[in-house]
């Protein structure tokens, strides 16, 4: 067979499947006369999933490579903050606070030093998603009943197997975009999303009323994870009211009373962030990452280190900067180069992105039709690309519906699946208008799919069989479809264990004393602790891999970047330096700030004497970091 080793497996894996299809629906066609298989169950498949579930997913946290970026940083500060109840430092208007909240028990229970937190913060997130397993578990079985309660005929997937696509799916998405390791809090708000439309469908099912302030307490969780979650919260209520009233004919008071009471409890969970942010920014506000990114993402504005004067960088923005970054010196090259002082921004390791909504306080973007189609045809492009990232349920739908499975009649005739994939499909819209990325929209494309197989139907009259499945019965394609699903899943399952055996044996060949250590950012540094800096030291740094990107080898030291010599082009950056007509006044000013050195990425073969400006940098240990002493006192 010719083509990539990928396509060849999938070829194999469908025909596969296909092959356990026929025989599944020959063995109904040769049971002896009066006897029908029934379609299984799967329940002891389930229950035999979770059980290896839980040391599956152990490995693959213990064993998950090192994932921390500089959004991981700002979390741990804040969960720092909160540990030491301060509790001003810790309302930020990009970065909410449940999450690292969750990091904070973590410090609280675990007692992690800098060297070892990591250990404690991926267990934190191996707990995330078990917690992600329940709400699954419990969107579908909300699902089920709701299917159940509006009828519509026989359905090909069990509450069991439905169950189980479910959790295949997670784990999939373990493997791709939400890796155990990411220290990221979307895999808690994946888990208050589920949740929180599982209780949806339960109020719309259920007569007690105690359902619609459970929602509303999931949704205000959702809000203080992410801000996004309250508009998704929101439009919850909304689909809880008009899907009550106008789909199943419920008193308008009584749908009215429920949503009435999701939105009560939501505000009183969500109310006290608001107010505090509010009074923070002296305005009503309920977070402001959202109109950022779009601003940054839509509207064409400056990104980093944004001035008063750069007013052809504003965009379509309209830009009054309450606090903008202290520029110390403007350099050569790009006009946001230059030196510049966090020193206003208190809290965090790199102030500037500790918190991104202090120094761009005031950035309101302008919609224009033009930018947002732009944008959007991008994000298109994404959410392709999204969908081919994930074939695998979309090929076993293909399966089903090939062997002669309904679709069309079940979305027809049956409307339980409005509720998720309604919301499900706003999500994305959200997403899309700004910017898409896979570990955003993951959830949206379970409430989605889910729904669709749900809606899947095996009813013979809406059956046409087609090539080698013409005659066959209808039992047969029920029992083979939950053999698909049972490969499916356990196939994901073991794709995890085999990734985490192979990261196992990475680590003991490498010598790492652990998965989640990295050689680049603890030798960074233990080297910077060599050259005398000490834990609450201030210092430089110069490039955007070493200050926004890579920046926990600060974290590790006990330092706080004050100072940054931004130079936007992470390559040759020693190259760079060589041309700079005034480095040598960027480094009096860093050091009149009382940095203690400036420490930047470089590539190691540029460090020589070819380069003028790698005069005086000294290598941290065996990386790529490199410092240079300032000669700056400890402040």
């Amino acid at each position: 067979m010719v083509g990539t080793p990928e396509i060849r497996g999938a070829v194999t894996s469908v025909d596969g499947a296909h092959d356990i299809l026929v025989q599944a629906a020959h063995a109904q066609t040769l049971a002896p006369s009066g006897e029908r298989l029934k379609a299984p169950a799967l329940r002891r498949p389930l229950l035999l999933y979770l059980a290896l579930l839980v040391p599956v997913m152990w490995a693959a946290m213990r064993f998950d490579p090192y994932n921390i970026d500089g959004d991981a940083v700002a979390y741990m500060d804040i969960a720092d903050l909160l540990h030491a109840h301060h509790w001003a430092g810790a309302v930020n208007a990009y970065w909410h606070p449940l999450y690292p909240a969750l990091l904070c028990v973590a410090q609280v229970v675990l007692h992690p030093a800098r060297v070892n937190e990591l250990g404690a913060y991926y267990l934190v997130n191996y707990f995330v998603f078990l917690a992600q397993v329940a709400a699954m578990l419990w969107f579908v079985s909300a699902l089920v009943k709701l299917r159940e309660s509006m009828g519509g005929g026989p359905v090909l997937l069990g509450v069991n197997a439905l169950r189980l696509l479910g959790v295949g799916l997670l784990v999939i998405a373990a493997q791709r975009e939400l890796a155990l390791g990411l220290v990221r809090p979307d895999g808690l708000l994946q888990a208050l999303i589920l949740a929180g439309l599982a209780l949806l469908m339960r109020a719309l099912v259920e007569r007690p009323m105690v359902y619609a302030p459970l929602m509303g307490f999931c949704f205000g969780l959702a809000y203080l994870t992410k801000s996004f979650a309250l508009v998704v919260g929101l439009l919850t209520m909304v689909m809880l009211v008009g899907f009550a009233w106008l789909v199943q004919k419920k008193p308008l008071g009584r749908a009215v009373l429920s949503g009435v009471m999701a939105f009560v409890v939501f505000a009183a969970v969500a109310g006290p962030y608001v107010t505090a942010l509010s009074r923070q920014k002296g305005r009503l506000d309920f977070g402001d990452s959202g109109s950022l990114n779009y601003a940054w993402y839509v509207a064409g504005t400056e990104k980093m280190h944004l001035e008063p004067s750069m007013v052809g960088d504003f965009g379509s923005a309209k830009v009054e900067l309450k606090h903008p970054e202290t520029e110390l010196l403007a350099l050569a090259g790009p006009k946001s180069a230059g030196v510049y002082s966090y020193k206003a921004e208190p809290y965090g390791t790199y102030p500037v992105w500790f918190d991104a909504t202090y120094f761009n306080e005031r950035i309101v973007p302008k919609v224009k039709l033009g930018q947002l189609a732009r944008r959007d045809a991008r994000n298109v492009v994404l959410v392709v690309r999204y969908v081919l990232n994930h074939p695998e349920p979309l090929l076993l739908l293909a399966l089903l519906l090939w062997a002669g499975a309904s679709l069309r009649r079940g979305l027809r005739e049956t409307r339980f699946w409005w509720p998720a994939a309604g919301l499900g499909l706003a999500m994305w819209g959200i997403y899309g208008l700004v910017n898409v990325e896979e570990r955003y929209v993951t959830v949206a494309y379970f409430s989605v799919l889910l729904p669709v197989f749900a809606a899947l139907r095996d009813d013979a009259s809406g059956i046409t069989w087609r090539g080698p499945f013409a005659g066959l019965s209808v039992d047969g394609l029920k029992a083979g479809a939950g053999v698909a699903v049972v490969l499916l899943a356990f196939g994901a399952l073991a794709e995890t264990a085999r990734v985490a055996a192979e990261e196992r044996r990475h680590e003991s060949v490498s010598g790492l004393a652990h998965g989640w250590y990295s050689p680049e950012m603890f030798g960074a540094a233990e080297g910077l602790r060599a050259l005398g800096v000490k834990s609450g030291d201030e210092i430089a740094c110069v490039g955007t891999t070493a200050c926004l990107y890579d920046h926990y080898w600060a974290r590790l030291a006990g330092v706080r970047i004050l100072t940054e010599m931004y130079a936007p082009d992470p390559k040759h950056l020693a190259a760079q330096l060589d041309a700079l007509p005034n480095r040598a006044q960027a480094y009096d000013v860093m050091r009149s700030q009382g940095a203690r050195v400036l420490v930047g990425h470089f590539d190691p073969g540029e460090m020589n004497a070819a380069h003028p400006a790698a005069a005086g940098w000294v290598r941290l240990g065996e990386t790529a970091f490199y410092a240079l002493p300032l000669g700056g006192e400890a402040r």
